[in-house]
């Protein structure tokens, strides 16, 4: 480089990588100050996808969207190798035991003898639990890890997601009072009969 070239450089050129190292910072701290559990689901508002899944318990009868409608659901989403879904499993229990809502399982990438063994071991809180070794529905549902809980209103239509375990505070603070609110509202469904 000649003397002459590098008189005539401009001068912002040195401010170029050091706006570059601002953005990409900037950008790096507000991904930090997100809560990687309020990622939004692109299904909310949507129906529920369609699919049809052998039950883990009773592999004669299906789980399928059709269960999903004429009640408020909570679509829950374990693996009996999740650690989450073991610390979320009593109050699953809870929840089953005090509410009338609709609990449903998905469990997601597991062994069947393994989910059972967990069902056997702590109990039952779902009405029906669809069994989904290969992925096949959490793929239209939108999963990605497990625990993952759907709020599902009467219309089948996709209300809430709530990614991590159901504790006392999440069930009383959010997903009691919304469930609530859609029990309230009227419905253009019948009800499931009971299988």
């Amino acid at each position: 480089m000649t003397e002459a070239s590098k008189k005539t450089s401009p001068p912002w050129r040195f401010l170029v990588p050091l706006f570059l190292f601002g953005a990409l910072a900037g950008l790096l701290l507000y991904g930090l100050g997100q809560d990687p559990r309020e990622v939004p689901s692109p299904l909310i508002g949507k129906a529920a996808p369609e699919f049809e899944l052998p039950d883990l318990l009773d592999p004669s009868r299906t789980l399928s969207k059709a269960d999903l409608l004429g009640q408020v659901s909570l679509v829950n989403v374990w693996a009996s190798w999740c650690s989450a879904c073991r610390a979320e499993h009593g109050m699953l229990m809870e929840i089953s035991r005090r509410s009338d809502v609709q609990l449903l399982g998905l469990n997601w990438k597991d062994g069947q003898a393994e989910a059972r063994q967990v069902i056997r071991m702590s109990g039952n809180p779902y009405r029906m639990i669809g069994f989904d070794p290969d992925n096949n529905a959490g793929i239209d549902w939108g999963v990605y890890g497990a625990p993952e809980t759907f709020v599902v209103d009467r219309q089948g239509i996709i209300r809430y997601k709530q990614i991590g375990p159901i504790d006392p505070q999440v069930w009383q603070q959010t997903l009691a009072p919304m469930i609530a609110k859609l029990q309230s509202e009227p419905s253009s469904l019948p009800t499931q009969p009971e299988r």
